[in-house]
């Protein structure tokens, strides 16, 4: 789809290097700042398996296949119940190839979240699926695996697609599934969406896809041209499923839809269902195995605060809260795309690392940002709610939101952006007297309670390195914040 471009977009912003080559902002001399928020603190062995997978070539039946992993550094920061209360099962339970286990613990996954234990055995099954769960509880690995460990090498034609509201998330979700297929010997995933060139996509589905992943008016335009060819696809995935039947995606969708085989499986998966996503499964899915993991709609493991300030106390408010608060990333969310580049020039006049991205910003420039930013070399971002759909980044531990959202909806997936996998973060809100409705609505409509902000914010609460790493140490913590 065509979209907007800003001349001269400068969204790299005052970097600033320090003697180990890692950029990171600089922290203001303490005792520089008065005011609302002056008092503010800176920051076993594996089980056996109940079937034998498929191997490798380079793999024999009997070899300690696990040791060869090229696994990450084990993540032993505090996890909360959003992620850690499951049924005990393990990814070998569900009789995966090899292949596809290798690339899922290459991964870092090491035992399946809530949502993976229900959607992974019923997707394998080829039914439909309507799943409801949180934010960062690792919905893409619910439907990824299942549609990876469908794939049939044999065939050369697209058999699945997954279908994402923005670029940023479609080009990170094929990142994970190439990731994850890697030793599958051959899978081929391809990222198509709008602000790229058409005819390179066309170039590419000349020759073989297994899996597309998609914005809709790109995907659409390519199987109008008859490129894209979905005749055969056995399965569809509708990620951030609220937003893409929203308004301004829904005639698309239900076109993208009509190409399909009328024998298909659909998974929907979103944080949150309005009346829209029940009507497309009431005329769509064909009895649906329905998920739904929200008793409460927040992730336990962000701490939410408020602070009533005018308009022109803001700049001040976010530059005490960066001298004081230890952040690893944190994320800045503004209402408009003029006010999302004024303030990152403001930030970056205080002294502090910053980038800034939103939808009118040219795609490669967009690109460049998420990856730099995804990539910790930046400290700050500044962004639209452009970013506040299943991002996943990990390194995030503060959100603020310097302008504060019209909708529930909208808060809740931009304070998801902290606290990912159980992890624990921080939500900020600068709250004008203009937007005192809002808090209260949204207070009542997410059942959750956003205090006002203390003189000084508990570490724990947000930094992964004040947490212990032995589990019964973290056990123990987790009750004491009330996180199980």
């Amino acid at each position: 789809m065509a979209t907007a471009r800003t001349a001269n977009p400068a969204p790299m912003i005052g970097l600033n290097k320090s003697a180990n080559g890692q950029f990171k902002g600089q922290t203001k001399p303490a005792g520089q700042e008065s005011g609302i928020l002056a008092n503010l603190q800176q920051p076993s062995a594996p089980k056996k398996t109940t079937c034998i997978p498929q191997t490798s070539g380079c793999i024999k039946f009997g070899d300690d296949w696990k040791k060869c992993l090229e696994r990450p550094p084990k993540d032993n920061r505090m996890k909360t119940s959003d992620v850690t209360a499951t049924k005990g099962n393990e990814f070998e339970d569900y009789c995966l190839k090899r292949e596809l286990l290798m690339g899922i613990f290459e991964m870092g996954w090491e035992k399946p979240s809530p949502i993976q234990e229900e959607s992974i055995p019923i997707a394998l099954s080829g039914r439909d699926i309507l799943a409801r769960a949180k934010n960062g509880t690792g919905k893409s690995g619910a439907y990824l695996i299942p549609l990876l460990e469908r794939v049939d090498l044999k065939k050369d034609h697209i058999q699945a697609m997954v279908v994402v509201p923005t670029r940023e998330l479609a080009l990170q979700m094929s990142q994970i599934s190439i990731q994850l297929s890697k030793h599958l010997g051959g899978v081929k995933v391809m990222a198509t969406t709008g602000g790229t060139n058409l005819r390179d996509d066309i170039m590419r589905l000349d020759e073989t896809v297994h899996v597309v992943i998609a914005t809709p008016g790109r995907i659409l335009d390519l199987i109008k041209k008859g490129v894209a060819k979905v005749d055969q696809a056995q399965m569809i995935v509708m990620d951030e499923a609220d937003k893409l039947l929203s308004q301004d995606f829904v005639v698309l969708i239900e076109d993208i839809i009509s190409f399909f085989p009328k024998e298909r499986q659909i998974l929907l998966y979103s944080a949150t269902f309005p009346i829209s996503v029940q009507k497309f499964m009431n005329k769509h899915l064909k009895k649906p195995y329905e998920i739904n993991l929200m008793e409460e709609l927040t992730l336990k493991g962000i701490t939410q605060y408020y602070a009533y300030v005018t308009e022109r106390q803001k700049v001040h408010c976010l530059n005490t809260l960066f001298s004081r608060l230890q952040i690893n990333q944190s994320i800045i969310f503004c209402n408009s795309t003029q006010r999302v580049e004024l303030l990152a020039r403001k930030i970056t006049q205080l002294g502090y690392s910053c980038f800034y991205i939103h939808a009118k910003m040219m795609q490669e420039y967009r690109n460049r940002v998420f990856h730099d930013f995804r990539n910790g070399l930046c400290r700050n971002l500044v962004c639209t709610d452009l970013f506040t759909r299943g991002i996943d980044i990990q390194a995030v531990n503060v959100v603020i939101n310097f302008d504060f959202p019209k909708s529930a909806d909208t808060y809740l997936h931009r304070i998801g952006r902290s606290g990912r996998f159980g992890h624990l973060g921080l939500a900020i809100n600068l709250i004008t007297s203009d937007d005192r409705y809002n808090l209260k609505n949204i207070e009542d409509q997410l059942v959750t309670e956003i205090n006002p902000i203390p003189s000084s914010i508990d570490k724990s609460l947000y930094v992964a390195e004040f947490h212990a790493v032995d589990p019964v140490s973290i056990h123990v913590l987790c009750h004491k914040n009330g996180l199980v």
